[in-house]
């Protein structure tokens, strides 16, 4: 079938306002070598470079998937305590199945409680509830706690990891091989700044009531008060996640999410100098994010953007459409530079079912993240029965008719 290109160029849209758009921090032990020095180099993004001291950076639009900024995005990296977002996962993916309690009792093991690094400070011997221990691998970045989460679900650490491993594959992670529960020095131990990023937007989509145990500020336990090591919690208007890492070879690195109206960003930066560098750092890059790009609303869930030819089919065409408003993340100023390109196969043949990808709307131009964002059949159409057939055939065959 012959594929239709349709090129929208300074496209004139029914725009709404600007959419739904929408330290210790890890292991202490010290890695066998510390970081490799590096000379810095800028990111890359849609308008052009952009200075970073981090030697890995990934800046993503939470609702449209777009690339805001990116350094190193897709390379192999240690991710330290950040690989704790995975342990959580498990966790949380546990307690929807019924197979964790938020108020079970834990036991802590030997191994558990002589797990060194940072620290939740549990007792040996003891139970301690899942609640409790979530907010000890959240908030305290406890290693100790991670251990007690491993031995409960997989009976080993090493058996936890596979089941990491296992979960990451389902979840759409490429770039990562977990060897612990901790994210403590392994040269296998593996993540990319994308894996980090898209573990990060699952957790905050597919466990909403959990995720808000990112944004808490401090927590008590063992009459030792922690605070949160998230340098963006309070620092970054809209900041409410999610997990800092530092090794002697990783560096300073921190996961980060903030959310301001509808428009959510995530960040991942690795590799940085000091605490205060990772701190000053995600700040000034989320905050560049924000003030340069915006979202906006393409086109209404319920507009048509096309009709495609449908072949033998009850109706000759069927609508294309979002299925939801379809949303780009463009700059600011972008009315001068973005095009829009729809593509499909046409005709279509029936029978088509409502809901069934169709094509693509492709988002390029100057400065504009390149966004592939699918489209759908508006409608149901059938298959016209034999008889009915014949004509539409013969048509086709005479006079090239659809």
């Amino acid at each position: 079938m012959p594929s239709r290109r349709l090129l929208l160029a300074g496209l004139s849209l029914p725009l709404a306002a600007p959419a739904l758009a929408q330290q210790r921090g890890g292991p202490q032990r010290p890695a066998a070598r510390g970081p490799t020095p590096q000379p810095t180099t800028p990111a890359n993004s849609p308008l052009g470079p952009v200075d970073t001291a981090a030697r890995f950076a990934l800046l993503i639009d939470f609702e449209t998937g777009a690339t805001l900024l990116e350094k190193g995005s897709e390379q192999s990296m240690p991710p330290a305590s950040m690989s704790k977002l995975m342990t959580m996962y498990v966790v949380f993916d546990m307690i929807r199945k019924g197979r964790l309690a938020m108020d079970q009792l834990l036991p802590v093991s030997e191994a558990a409680w002589r797990m060194g690094g940072s620290k939740m400070f549990v007792d040996l011997n003891t139970t301690v509830s899942v609640e409790n221990l979530a907010r000890g691998v959240i908030i305290q970045s406890g290693n100790d706690a991670c251990v007690v989460f491993a031995e409960a679900i997989a009976g080993s650490e090493r058996a936890f990891a596979d089941l990491m491993n296992q979960q990451a594959r389902e979840i759409g992670l490429t770039g990562s091989n977990f060897r612990n529960s901790t994210g403590w020095p392994d040269p296998e131990h593996r993540m990319t700044p994308r894996d980090l990023a898209t573990l990060a937007r699952r957790i905050i989509l597919d466990f909403p009531d959990h995720y808000r145990l990112y944004s808490e500020r401090s927590f008590r336990w063992h009459n030792i008060t922690q605070e949160n090591r998230n340098p963006i919690l309070g620092r970054v208007p809209g900041g409410d996640g999610l997990k800092t890492g530092h090794t002697e070879e990783a560096g300073y690195g921190l996961t980060a999410s903030a959310k301001r109206g509808d428009r959510r960003l995530i960040l991942v930066v690795s590799g940085l100098p000091t605490m205060r560098a990772r701190a000053e750092e995600s700040e000034r890059l989320l905050e560049w994010g924000f003030r340069e790009f915006e979202n906006v609303v393409l086109f209404r869930a319920e507009d048509t953007i096309e009709e495609v030819p449908v072949h033998l089919g009850g109706r000759r065409t069927v609508p294309l459409v979002g299925g939801r408003d379809v949303v780009a993340t463009l700059p600011r100023g972008w009315r001068n530079g973005m095009q829009a390109r729809l593509r499909y196969d046409a005709p279509v043949r029936a029978p088509v079912a409502k809901g069934q990808e169709l094509g693509r709307l492709e988002v390029s131009g100057r400065g504009v993240p390149e966004m592939s964002l699918p489209l759908y059949a508006g409608a149901d159409v059938e298959r016209l029965g034999l008889v009915s057939r014949i004509p539409a055939v013969l048509g086709r065959m005479v006079g090239g008719g659809t």
